[in-house]
């Protein structure tokens, strides 16, 4: 019988104790082996730094064996909807969560054909996106899956529509039909919802769509919650998964589960030693990690005890939005601000004043390029008319500040930012100037190679052409009107990409490329669909696929 301290937790489902978290391959060279990462690093000793040896549990250390229809495993955007399909499709349903609150849903999600992207009129064809995502990915990924998502994330986004208004709520579409083109498409598939306006300012906003909007729905279809109870490993009986163990607060706890266990525990943006070991390069580009809380890859060190493989390209989802001292350089442990203007394109040049690349290019290609520039650091420069060159930009995305087309939200309004760079000037961070050559000095760059940058940057504008880079003339701004302002910047990490390699049915695959019988996974602990960078250009990208296919695995579950 359970004893009443676990059950008093489980009772306390989406409690508001806690503030939740800011805003969450292609198969080959097979051998029916353990994991190609496993096998590749055994010789290394990093094996031991980040995946170890699966822990033994005993028996007599299980306080409580649960039995159920679905488990899920993580109470984040994948968890909350895969559990919600098959619980409102009759499946009984246990949710493990490593935090004391749901993870909540982020808030951009990405589809082809809401009801709402019919509504504006955007029309966006399945082909060519889908094309495009493998261009992106240079082909290390399941291409089918993008056409799965395409013709499914319609679907699960007018679901969401539906439980978002039932709270009381709007979800948005980011319409986009008018956009300035830019040689970097962009896609219009964010959809955005409007939470009270104290909500982000109180820290509340995953408290919301995490409680009020599915935390609530799911416990009236009759998920139960488990929080305060991380998944530890998987139960493996005759090469297929049963279930899993979890550590509860009074011990560990076996969790059976007759359909299918899905793993989406968030990722490792949080693992240190995992990240060193298979994308140090990530390590070199943020300065700043608003990743979730906990998203330390334990889902994806389970599924690898369990037999599964790992994707071969290892990818994070980092954005060129933090603010470093003038003093500083790019370093994962810099303690960088949200500097919210850094994807927008301004003049950006490394620290020997020189510019390296199109600033118009997706937010992480700019970091890329600045690994070999001085330091991996890098300077935006802008004037005082910065607000007019902000709308003349067009940005879209969670990059933009002034309303969509259509009226909706953003992420963060001008006036926002606005409050942030007064901060950032007033911590030290941005350097304000008269003159060119004060700005330099205060950013520690040499006045004259900048002063030169400065000139030829006004002489491009003037003649809206960019000869050196090629960028859009809509994207060239001047800097003529004093003050004139800078900042040295970096990145964030948002999450890692990689994960476990995973078929059409979500299944994951094992080192032979077969099934995993009884083991889905989602979110960002699965794989097969990012490769190098992340497609930031379709907004909402990564969370509007992992909220289909999670959708998709619940219901398919709860039929079998």
């Amino acid at each position: 019988m359970m004893n009443e301290s676990l059950a008093m937790s489980r009772r306390a489902f989406f409690g508001l104790g806690a503030a939740a978290a800011v805003a969450g391959a292609a198969c080959a060279g097979c051998a029916p082996s353990a994991s190609p990462v496993a096998e590749e690093l055994s010789d290394t000793g990093a094996q031991d730094a980040w995946l170890g040896e699966e822990p033994p549990i005993a028996d007599e250390d299980v306080v409580e064996v649960i039995e159920t229809d679905v488990l899920v495993c993580g109470a984040g955007t994948s968890g909350l909807f895969a559990a919600c399909a098959a619980a409102e499709n009759g499946a009984r349903v246990v949710c493990l969560e490593k935090g004391s609150i749901g993870g909540g849903v982020r808030d951009n999600l990405g589809s082809l054909n809401s009801r709402l992207q019919r509504e504006a009129g955007c029309e966006i064809d399945e082909n060519e996106i889908c094309n495009d995502l493998m261009r992106y990915a240079t082909g290390y990924v399941n291409p089918k899956l993008y056409h799965i998502w395409a013709q499914n994330s319609g679907e699960a986004v007018d679901w969401y529509q539906d439980r978002v208004e039932e709270a009381g709520f709007q979800l948005f579409f980011e319409a986009a039909n008018n956009a300035t083109p830019t040689y970097f498409k962009h896609w219009a598939t964010g959809h955005i919802p409007s939470w009270p306006a104290d909500a982000e300012s109180s820290g509340l906003t995953d408290v919301v769509n995490g409680k009020i909007v599915l935390g609530d729905y799911a416990t009236s279809q009759g998920v139960e919650f488990l929080f305060s109870t991380p998944m530890v490993k998987l139960v493996v009986e005759d090469g297929a998964v049963k279930g899993a163990f979890a550590k509860g607060p009074e011990g560990y706890v076996k969790v059976l589960a007759s359909k299918g266990t899905v793993v989406c525990t968030g990722g490792y943006a949080h693992n240190e030693e995992m990240l060193e070991a298979l994308q140090p390069q990530t390590m070199r580009k943020y300065a700043a990690n608003i990743a979730v809380p906990g998203t330390t890859g334990d889902g994806i060190k389970a599924c690898l005890w369990a037999g599964a493989r790992m994707d071969d390209v290892h990818t994070a989802m980092v954005f060129d939005r933090v603010a470093i001292k003038p003093d500083q350089v790019q370093s994962y442990d810099a303690q960088g601000e949200l500097f919210w203007m850094g994807s927008n394109p301004w003049l950006k040049v490394n620290l020997n004043g020189e510019r390296f690349i199109n600033e118009s290019s997706p937010y992480d290609y700019v970091l890329n390029a600045a690994l070999s520039q001085p330091h991996n650091t890098f300077v935006n420069i802008w004037d005082s008319d910065y607000e007019r060159y902000i709308e003349q930009f067009d940005v879209h995305g969670c990059a933009r500040f002034l309303p969509f087309e259509n009226g909706a939200p953003t992420n963060i309004t001008l006036e926002t930012v606005i409050g942030m760079n007064e901060a950032l000037l007033e911590d030290g961070f941005i350097v304000k100037a008269d003159t060119i050559e004060e700005l330099a000095e205060g950013l520690g760059i040499p006045a004259e190679n900048l002063k030169k940058t400065v000139e030829r940057q006004n002489e491009n504008y003037d003649n809206q052409v960019d000869p050196d880079f090629g960028k859009e003339a809509f994207r060239l701004s001047p800097i003529r009107k004093a003050p004139f302002y800078g900042v040295r910047t970096s990145g964030y990490m948002l999450c890692t990409l990689d994960g476990i390699t995973i078929n059409e049915q979500f299944q994951a695959l094992n080192e032979a490329c077969e099934p995993i019988e009884g083991l889905y996974v989602a979110g960002v602990d699965s794989g097969s669909y990012y490769a190098g960078t992340y497609p930031n250009m379709s907004t909402g990208n990564c969370c509007g696929r992992s909220i289909t296919f999670a959708r998709m695995i619940g219901k398919a579950l709860a039929a079998k």
